[in-house]
Order: structure tokens, then C-alpha cells, then sequence
């Protein structure tokens, strides 16, 4: 495989697409054994406001001084004027802003200093609606006894040397700052001395430096096929109405989740979608080798509980062992559910979360191209509060992550894990029907999930 950041195989060399679903659906293995539910405690909560803004940098153009003119997908400069709302229920919050929102959350990684750092995803969703939302990434020391939040740096991504292989939205600037019309951030690691980033619209692999300098893009391939999503550059909308596009990941379906090995030498971006006409319920997970800046041909499928779910992020453990966050689309309480037709202001109950996992999986790295082995998970919708830690109320007795989008989770020592939502600003409200949501990052005890084993056959 080229080393190459934008190069691929001509189209003689790439194996048809047919072929590739057909050894994906033969290949896979039986399930894995059921995996089993372990307890979770609260141990601490703390959140950043919905609104919370952050102004862009100085050498920034105009236009990225105020965010989300393109929501409609039509121009509106006039800010706080476009309502938010959550399947048709106002949240309370209204764009344009002035400035960048601090929300989003979309990948989270504990470092050995105690700090947190947190990614920013694309802004409202896709590339016609956010060219003026930056990416971007924040380091924070958290205090959450005190439930603060200090700010110790923030990543721009910026690409002034021509990195990334097509036209991105500030092309003609200087420092060409990227925005969400040029990539949709999900994932992201510190590895080799290099950012890497996981990419939905591609899905593309991203290395930068650790200030944010674009160095490589990278196309992504499985079993010597490139893999595109209907955003990749490369594609466009057919001029015959009965000419098909022909692309291999759904939108919207990209590197959600990466996890990197502990050693550092190799990234594992896992795909939130299983491939077009694929069985619909194995993801795949795919190896790149760092120092070899190169697919490695290694891969691992997830098995999804099934069809229609999707994986928020993933982080390992250890060397074997790695946590999955496997979600709906529901949102909300049941103590808001609709009594009646009126909508507007009450969350319909068919679209309550019914399932909002985190798994432990173990990877046989010796074994590849198998079913990972889902050990036990734990339920965000039944976690203790025992010692009354939590800063938002309790749902039918117990503290709940009721968010449609939970898209980050790493490990914080032998018995704690940390999670967060990806609040989606103004778009979600999951807690309180009309109220914007917060970013929230909990702590929870898990040490019994964390110390499961894996069975043997």
C-alpha cells in the first residue's frame, strides 16, 4: 500500500465492490458469547454550560467570527435569530453565534497529567450546514467537586501546507483554517508524536501535529478496497437520474470511535456504520501501523446487538482489552413522556433511549479478522448514585445518560471510567424537553465490568 497521504490504487487494482460485501458477509464468525450486565456508580459529574463560546483566533477570517449562518442551509448573519429545536421542540437556544460554541464532543482522552482533552466535532451535522464552525480540540483540568472546567489550550486545526488533497471552504487564506464544510471530526489520538484524527466524511485517517498543522491525509481501505462515504471528495451527484453513486460507507457512518494501542505504534479507527449491503450488523474495526504510516491489512469485526444501533467511541484498556459505547437514537426521560398529541414541549415515548451501553470487548490481535469478544457491558440508563453526586435529577430512582449522541469514553484507572455526550448545540435536549443539553462528563466505578474475564470456548 502507498505511503502516499492522497494517493489510492487505479481503479484496475481495486477488487469490485460486490466481492468485497460477499467475503464481509461470508467471513464474519458466530456470535460471541453473551455478554453479560455489571454494575455502574456515579463518583462524579460536572458540565459544561450549553452555551459557552469561545471567540476564534485573531489571524481568523471574518466569517469564522460568528458560527452557524448556514444552519438552513441558506445565509442568516443575524445572531441568536434561527431557534433550536430537538425533533420539533424548541431547546431554547438560538444561532448564529457570536463566536465558536464549545460543544460537540465527539472523542475524549485522559492524559498521564490528569488533564482531559476533548474533541469538537463538525458543528450542525454536515458540510453544507457548518463551513463556519471550526475544528478544533481543548485540554481542560477538570474540577469536579466544584464542577469547573479550566481551559489550558485549544488546537485549531489549519492546513497552510497543502495537505489535505481537495478544495476546503477557507482556501485562499493564509493560515486556511479547516471547518466543518472540509471534515467531520469523531475520533482522534496522540500517537508518534502526531495528532491523528478519525473522519467521518471521508472517512478519512488525519495526522496532524500537536498544534494542529495538517501533515497527511489518508484514504481508507479494507481487503485492497478503497471505502468512500456519498461525502468523499471524489464522488458526485450523478447527472443521469438513472446512474447509481457507488460508495461503500453510509453517511454519516465514518471513524465515530479510535482507539490506539498502548504502545502507541498502532491507531484502531472503527467504522459507526456497518458497509452498504452488508449484513447490517458487523462493524469493522481496521489497523494502521504509525511508524509505517500504512493500513496494515489487519482487521477485527464488531458485532452490534443489532441492526440499527451504533458505537460512540472506543478506547483500550490494556493490550487486549478496549470499551465500546454501543447507543439508539432515543433521548429523554420518562418522566416528561407525551400524555397527549401536543408534542412540543414533552418527549414522545417511542423515542425514549432504550439502549445505552458501554461494552468491554477483547481484541485478539493474534486472531485477526474475527468477531471481537463482547465480555459484559454496563447500562447508562441504571446507574447508582448512592452518594447523591449527581448535578442534574435522578429519572424512575436512578441517574441516567438519557442523551441521543454519547460519544466519548476512556478508561481513568483500574475501576473508573469517564464518559460524555456530544450534545449537539442547539439540536438536542435529552433531559428537560425545551432545555438545551449540556456537555456532561461523568465518572463512574465500574470495577467490576473492568476485572470481567473473558470466557473460553
Amino acid at each position: 500500500m502507498t505511503t502516499s497521504s492522497s494517493a489510492y490504487p487505479s481503479s484496475t487494482h481495486i477488487k469490485p465492490i460486490a466481492a468485497l460485501l460477499l467475503s464481509l458477509l461470508v467471513s464474519t464468525t458466530a456470535p460471541s458469547f453473551a455478554s453479560e450486565k455489571y454494575p455502574a456508580t456515579l463518583t462524579a459529574h460536572a458540565y459544561i454550560p450549553a452555551e459557552s463560546i469561545i471567540s476564534a483566533p485573531n489571524d481568523a477570517p471574518d466569517d469564522l467570527q460568528i458560527s452557524g449562518k448556514f444552519t438552513q442551509n441558506l445565509r442568516n448573519d443575524v445572531v441568536g435569530s434561527i431557534e433550536g429545536k430537538s425533533m420539533g421542540r424548541p431547546t431554547g437556544v438560538s444561532l448564529p453565534f457570536k463566536g465558536q460554541p464549545i460543544q460537540g464532543h465527539s472523542g475524549i482522552k485522559k492524559m498521564a497529567d490528569g488533564s482531559y482533552w476533548l474533541l469538537t466535532d463538525n458543528g450542525a451535522g454536515s458540510a453544507k450546514n457548518s463551513p463556519d464552525f471550526m475544528l478544533y480540540l481543548n485540554q481542560y483540568d477538570i474540577d469536579f467537586d466544584n464542577n469547573e472546567f479550566k481551559r489550558l489550550k485549544t488546537i485549531f486545526l489549519h492546513d497552510p501546507d497543502k495537505k489535505i488533497p481537495f478544495r476546503i471552504q477557507n482556501e485562499a487564506t493564509e493560515k486556511r483554517y479547516l471547518t466543518g464544510a472540509d471534515l467531520d471530526l469523531e475520533s482522534f489520538q496522540f500517537a508518534g508524536g502526531y495528532l491523528w484524527i478519525g473522519d467521518e466524511f471521508g472517512p478519512y485517517l488525519i495526522q496532524a501535529t500537536t498544534d494542529g498543522r495538517i501533515v497527511a491525509l489518508y484514504e481508507t481501505y479494507f481487503q485492497g478496497e478503497r471505502l468512500r462515504s456519498p461525502d468523499h471528495y471524489s464522488l458526485t451527484t450523478p447527472g443521469n437520474p438513472e446512474q447509481k453513486l457507488n460508495f461503500e460507507v453510509l453517511r454519516s457512518k465514518g471513524f465515530e470511535g479510535m482507539a490506539v494501542s498502548r504502545d502507541g505504534s498502532k491507531l484502531y479507527p472503527l467504522l459507526e456504520g456497518a458497509l452498504v449491503e452488508s449484513d447490517g450488523n458487523n462493524l469493522i474495526i481496521l489497523e494502521f501501523d504509525v511508524s509505517q504510516k500504512e493500513w496494515s491489512g489487519n482487521y477485527w469485526y464488531y458485532p452490534l446487538e443489532k441492526p440499527g444501533l451504533s458505537i460512540g467511541d472506543f478506547n483500550m484498556i490494556d493490550d487486549q482489552y478496549a470499551l465500546v459505547i454501543e447507543r439508539d437514537n432515543g433521548e429523554g426521560v420518562i418522566e416528561f413522556v407525551c400524555k397527549n398529541d401536543v408534542r412540543a414541549n414533552c418527549f414522545p415515548e417511542e423515542n425514549l433511549p432504550q439502549f445505552k451501553r458501554i461494552y468491554k470487548i477483547a481484541l485478539n490481535k493474534d486472531n485477526q479478522n474475527k468477531d471481537v469478544d463482547k465480555i459484559g457491558y454496563i447500562d447508562l440508563l441504571e446507574i447508582e448514585d448512592p452518594n447523591n453526586l449527581s448535578r442534574k435529577p435522578l429519572s424512575n430512582g436512578h441517574f441516567v445518560f438519557p442523551f441521543f449522541t454519547i460519544e466519548n469514553v476512556d478508561i481513568v484507572n483500574d475501576e473508573e471510567i469517564i464518559v460524555g455526550n456530544d450534545n449537539n448545540l442547539p439540536f438536542s435536549s435529552s433531559r428537560l424537553p425545551n432545555t438545551a443539553d449540556d456537555n456532561e462528563l461523568i465518572i463512574l466505578n465500574v470495577k467490576a465490568l473492568l476485572d470481567a474475564p473473558l470466557k473460553t470456548k
